[in-house]
């Protein structure tokens, strides 16, 4: 039990970190081509690179052919719907509101969670480890910078981040209860190349065709978002996949995304540096996830402990 519980925090640690070094990556990226157009490529690859990895193209078309039906729709929402949210919504509302929303996410998907599974409902103590990471996000983003609302257009995109929440739990949900008999692999790879694709067709009639060239500093970041993405959505439906798994207690994890991505800015950007507000906000967040490690043990003692 024990074991198992270390390889699944190590995981969900090793695949927030991946995801965090995205902050940076994207910044750059879209430097040189437009929001769903970059989102589209990245993912595109993300899958194909999966699928040479998996290396074996006969099992993998026979899970697909198997499970098409529900690898369309989880590539749909977890993909495409997801990231449609996600970027449409950054671009209506200031960077720090926008971050703050973003880095919620565990709250939302927690409540996703308590409403789908009989076995994952929100207690005291699970509720006060979420609620204080959100508190540790909320003091770092409005540490930082000043949040104003401005105009009408704001709200809506504030709606589209919040729906954005709700979809990302929703899919953690679909993974847990309809996954069973398709390996992570196979899920991973033909979410992502469908989700890029639609991404990459979504993005021609409203933002063009950009296709370069660009500079090496583009295809360097591609490469590394492409890696991270594959990687990380694989190993997150790994652990979604194992037994007794908490969708909630697992997507606590998630407030280690902008504290390491803020972490790497400081070290990569350099108009980006640490400040006291920052590590106060960490520091609750730090206070989360020792609160959420207690609450994941305790769970497991009395389960094994059960009659």
């Amino acid at each position: 039990m024990k074991n198992s519980l270390k390889s699944t925090t190590f995981l969900a640690i090793l695949a927030c970190w991946l995801w965090s070094t995205a902050f940076v990556g994207v910044k750059i990226g879209l430097e040189y081509q437009s929001p769903f157009q970059f989102a589209g490529i990245r993912f595109f690859i993300s899958g194909v690179l999966i699928f040479i990895i998996f290396g074996k193209p006969n099992k993998f078309l026979a899970e697909l052919k198997t499970n098409w039906k529900f690898i369309s729709f989880l590539g749909l929402i977890q993909i495409f719907t997801q990231y449609a949210l996600f970027y449409s919504g950054i671009n209506l509302v200031p960077s720090a509101l926008a971050a703050m929303i973003v880095g919620s996410s565990p709250l939302f998907i927690a409540l996703v969670a308590h409403f789908s599974f009989h076995n994952d409902k929100m207690t005291p103590l699970k509720t006060g480890s979420i609620l204080i990471g959100v508190a540790g996000i909320a003091i770092i983003t409005l540490g930082r910078t000043k949040v104003e609302i401005k105009n009408e257009l704001e709200f809506l995109g504030i709606g589209l981040l919040l729906i954005n929440n709700i979809v990302s739990g929703y899919s953690n949900v679909l993974i847990v209860k309809k996954s069973t008999n398709i390996s992570p692999a196979v899920l991973s790879s033909t979410s992502l190349m469908l989700g890029g694709l639609l991404l990459f067709l979504i993005s021609i009639p409203i933002e063009g065709i950009n296709l370069g060239p660009f500079p090496a500093t583009y295809y360097y970041t591609l490469a590394w978002l492409s890696f991270l993405s594959a990687a990380a959505f694989t190993i997150w439906n790994t652990i979604l996949k194992r037994p007794g798994i908490k969708v909630s207690l697992l997507n606590v994890w998630k407030f280690l995304i902008p504290v390491s991505g803020a972490g790497l800015s400081w070290i990569i950007l350099t108009d980006e540096k640490p400040d006291f507000i920052s590590m106060v906000g960490m520091a609750f967040i730090a206070t989360s996830l020792v609160a959420l490690n207690y609450a994941n043990r305790k769970q497991k003692i009395k389960s094994s402990t059960s009659p």
